[in-house]
């Protein structure tokens, strides 16, 4: 009797954890989108830096895949959010600048988020870091199709910081020394949170923007400075969270991005990051601003060590995202994203290679292939928010060969700078009517001040 009972256990034991292997097999894939801010493309090991160690952030690179020409949306902050979450360059919603706590507008409800998306195939969705999408009720992540909120609604320069939870601020004292703890620790509490069913974590970290801040654990252990210290604090935390999904047995059914919404702020001298070898940085159209490190793993889907030299973009993850986990891509509006699917799993290619640069509303030059062009520019004298960058006429770039954009060719290669010009105009005409750009603030009526200045003149 007691061999037969024992028997009867050993059976179940077995047949329970087969059951739950092929539960985990068939079950939809997780989605873990790990966003740094003002990251510059020289800032990691994986891309070259030698002053910054990034362990974490280069494993995914050795066990996944690279991207060395991946673009984001936009230059700055809100509009390469908004293109990553929904697939559309940000002109098409109206953003093309930063918001601030004082902005009354944000990312319109009627957007498709990926978090929208998924929530057709009952994923649960998490974000937890800088939302930067407007922090009026209706413009925040729990109307955008997350199911949480934790975080800095906005940049950490402004007015106003305060940690949110959901909908509520919950602390107006924030020590950002510890922030990169704070949201390392809600999203491996979202992980075991929510390990049993599929679901998507977008964190967002609001550094290495400025001011830059690092725990008492992380300073002082880089070769680079306090900067160095805050990235060196991010890849602990992306760690972090690649050892909370190993815990729970979530690796190999788990999709893992790490990028960055745009370059590096370079006026801000060394509390700001690295191009490398690119031109220009964040607020410019230069690859410098616009091209940002990205790597990707999926253990036992991605093959390990690929490198993607191709063109593709921020908002290529919204259509990638969706053929994953087998959802509709929403039939209503213009998705400017491409599926990498074939790149990520397989030796395909993008199925575009073509990209518009702008600067706001403003087109500022294409890219086709190897080749880009750039619009004359006025220059730039600048400022303590903006380096400066002197005019230029037209330029033609061959960014393969010349990935500085340095040696100007459009004099030299007429023909070239003609088809270009062509392409850009035909690409920007597709693009049917624009709205106009979104309110972000609006000046202070200071009549007062300069009616008491006068007053005490005379």
């Amino acid at each position: 009797m007691r061999v037969i009972v024992f028997l009867f256990f050993i059976t179940l034991f077995f047949n329970c954890n087969s059951s739950n292997q092929v539960a985990r097999e068939n079950r939809l894939p997780n989605i873990v989108y790990i966003f740094a801010d003002d990251l510059g493309y020289g800032d990691l090991g994986c891309f070259g830096a030698t002053d910054i160690a990034t362990p974490s952030i280069d494993r995914i690179a050795r066990e996944g895949i690279k991207f060395t020409n991946l673009y984001s949306a936009s230059s700055v902050c809100s509009p390469s959010r908004a293109g990553l979450l929904t697939g559309r360059i940000p002109q098409r919603m109206g953003i093309n600048a930063v918001f601030f706590p004082e902005s009354f507008t944000g990312m319109s409800p009627e957007e498709v988020t990926i978090a929208e998306m998924l929530r057709k195939e009952n994923y649960s969705n998490g974000m937890v870091g800088k939302w930067h999408l407007g922090h009026m009720e209706k413009y925040l992540p729990l109307n955008q199709g997350f199911d949480s909120y934790f975080g800095i609604p906005y940049s950490n320069d402004m007015e106003s910081v305060v940690y949110m939870r959901n909908n509520e601020a919950i602390e107006f004292k924030v020590d950002q020394r510890l922030t990169t703890q704070r949201y390392t620790a809600e999203a491996e509490k979202f992980i075991e949170e929510k390990k049993e069913e599929p679901f998507f974590l977008y964190l967002a970290y609001n550094m290495p923007h400025v001011p830059i801040y690092a725990s008492d654990d992380f300073l002082g252990i880089s070769n680079g400075g306090l900067y160095g210290d805050v990235i060196q604090e991010i890849d602990w935390s992306v760690g972090q969270v690649l050892k909370t999904l190993e815990n729970y047995d979530l690796l190999e059914n788990t999709l893992v991005v790490f990028s960055s919404d745009n370059g590096p702020w370079l006026v801000m001298e060394d509390h700001g990051g690295s191009a490398g070898n690119l031109r220009e940085g964040k607020q410019y159209t230069f690859d410098g601003g616009m091209k940002v490190p990205t790597v990707a793993m999926w253990k036992g889907k991605i093959p390990a060590g690929k490198v993607y030299e191709g063109m593709c973009t921020q908002m290529d993850w919204f259509p990638t995202i969706a053929a994953i986990t087998k959802t509709d891509l929403p039939k209503d509006r213009s998705i400017d994203g491409k599926d990498l699917s074939s790149v990520l799993f397989s030796d395909g290619k993008r199925v575009s290679d073509g990209f518009l640069f702008f600067d706001g509303a403003k087109l500022e030059g294409y890219r086709s292939g190897a080749w880009k062009i750039k619009l004359p520019y006025a220059g730039y004298p600048g400022s303590h928010w903006k380096h400066a960058v002197p005019a230029h006429d037209t330029l033609l770039f061959n960014v393969e060969k010349d990935p500085g954009e340095r040696n100007n060719l459009f004099a030299t290669n007429k023909s070239k700078s003609n088809q270009m010009v062509t392409e850009m105009h035909a690409a920007y005409a597709s693009l049917d009517s624009l709205p106009p750009s979104l309110m972000v603030r609006s000046n202070a009526d200071e009549s007062h001040l300069e009616y008491l200045k006068s007053k005490r003149e005379k």
